[in-house]
């Protein structure tokens, strides 16, 4: 079976960095900080959870908090009763562009029981974040990116009618398409290829794979190799050496699938993406 999270988190992976391990009492704002994301593990108390919309959110058991975007929130933890946290900050590459941080929801909010195998490695988690061992924050950070997959898998497998990303890399079929697009982004993908990789007919691979995941998968492709090309250009690499990596036949080719995309040319986007040096 194809990893469908592998090549996606190969290209644009996650980075966890340690917030805060330990108790916590009274009331905590929680504002967004520049482009990251977080990741927030209650191991013990009852936290009250605030959003700038909505209704609180009352945890009273051990619950998983996960911000893939800039959210401001705010905790309330009774000052008697306290409660105990383990929080990081994610740095997802490319930010907003990120395939997963444009396919989840702003927050996910699941109890602990209900990662079910991933319990070894919270309680490994919860040992780390509350001792004083040498290298415990490299070793936390270690830990919440191998939770953050957990949630991942967990979220894949719980799709049911929602269109994206997630819904197609639960598709059973559509997933062995989207992880070869991924794995290959410069072979030259037709419908019927593409189809072929899924084990589906050409008309039954186009139809469900616009309902599962929102858009065509010419479109989907697309949009991949766009993603593929600002990483390229933000890590300053030249148009002319991205062509061939991405899966153009040549640089006009791919800056007007780039225009259309993003609505300014490659040149254009680096220029905004990539301050010049003072």
């Amino acid at each position: 079976m194809t990893d469908r999270l592998e090549a996606l988190l190969a290209h644009f992976p996650v980075r966890a960095s340690i917030l805060h391990a330990g108790a916590l009492c009274g009331i905590h704002e929680l504002p967004p900080r520049g482009t990251l994301g977080q990741l927030h593990l209650v191991r013990r108390g009852t936290v009250v959870v605030h959003h700038a919309a909505g209704k609180p959110i009352t945890l009273t058991e051990p619950s998983l908090l996960l911000y893939p975007r800039p959210c401001a929130h705010r905790f309330v933890i009774d000052d008697r009763e306290g409660a105990e946290l383990a929080c990081a900050d994610l740095s997802f590459d490319g930010a907003a562009e990120h395939p997963l941080v444009a396919a989840l929801p702003d927050f996910v909010c699941l109890p602990l029981d209900q990662l079910g195998s991933a319990r070894p490695l919270l309680d490994l988690l919860f040992e780390e974040a509350f001792d004083q061992r040498c290298g415990r924050g490299e070793v936390l950070a270690r830990l919440f990116e191998l939770v953050l997959i957990q949630v991942l898998r967990h979220q894949m497998e719980g799709q049911r009618g929602q269109a994206g990303l997630m819904s197609g890399l639960a598709h059973p079929r559509l997933r062995r398409a989207i992880t070869a697009m991924h794995e290959r982004p410069r072979e030259d993908w037709t419908l019927e290829a593409l189809a072929a990789t899924a084990g589906m007919s050409r008309s039954s691979f186009a139809q469900t794979f616009r309902s599962t995941v929102g858009n065509t998968p010419g479109e989907y492709l697309q949009r991949w190799r766009i993603l593929l090309a600002q990483k390229g250009l933000r890590s300053g690499k030249s148009l002319k050496l991205l062509v061939d990596e991405v899966g153009y036949a040549s640089e006009s080719a791919l800056s007007r699938a780039f225009k259309a995309q993003m609505g300014v040319s490659p040149r254009q986007w680096r220029g905004r993406a990539v301050p010049s040096p003072p």
